[in-house]
C-alpha cells in the first residue's frame, strides 16, 4: 500500500479490488489470471467467470489492446472530466475488455491503443488509453 493514497478513501479496502488499486498507485495495471484455466479477466472478482475457480493471482497488463467500441461524450457528467471526451471498450491484449477513456480528440474502432494515465488529486490515477500513434 501507498502512504500518498489511502485504500479505505475510494473504497478499494475491499480485498476483491486492493491490489488492483495499489498497483494503480504505481501506474501499473493489473488484471487476473484464473490459474485453472488460463483466463484473463477485468474487473475484479472474487473467482474465474470461465471455470468458476477461485485460484486467481493479479498479473501486469502489458497496457496494449485495441478499441473494441467508441462513443463521443458531449454532455458534463463531473466536473473533473469536461466534455466532449472519448469513452470506449479497449480489448486488453490479454483478454480483458476495458472500459476507459481514450486521451485525445479522435480515435476509431480497430484502431491500436496503449496504456497512460490520468491523474487525480489524493486519489490513484485511473488507467486511460492513447492511440498508439499519438
Amino acid at each position: 500500500m501507498t502512504d500518498r493514497f489511502p485504500l479505505s478513501d475510494i473504497g478499494a479496502a475491499d480485498p476483491t479490488t486492493e491490489a488492483f488499486w495499489t498497483a494503480c498507485g504505481e501506474r501499473r495495471l493489473l488484471v487476473q489470471h484464473c490459474r485453472a484455466c488460463g483466463g484473463h479477466q477485468f474487473y475484479p472478482r472474487p473467482f474465474c467467470l470461465a471455470c468458476e475457480s477461485n485460484d486467481l493471482e493479479w498479473v501486469e497488463s502489458a497496457g496494449k489492446g485495441t478499441i473494441y467500441s467508441l462513443t463521443t461524450i458531449r454532455m458534463p457528467v463531473t466536473p473533473e472530466l469536461p466534455p466532449p471526451y472519448l469513452l470506449a471498450l479497449v480489448d486488453l491484449d490479454e483478454g480483458p475488455r476495458l472500459l476507459t477513456n481514450i486521451v485525445g480528440e479522435t480515435a476509431t474502432i480497430g484502431e491500436r491503443v496503449t496504456l497512460d494515465w490520468r491523474d487525480r488529486e489524493g486519489l490513484p490515477p485511473l488507467p486511460v488509453f492513447r492511440t498508439a500513434a499519438d
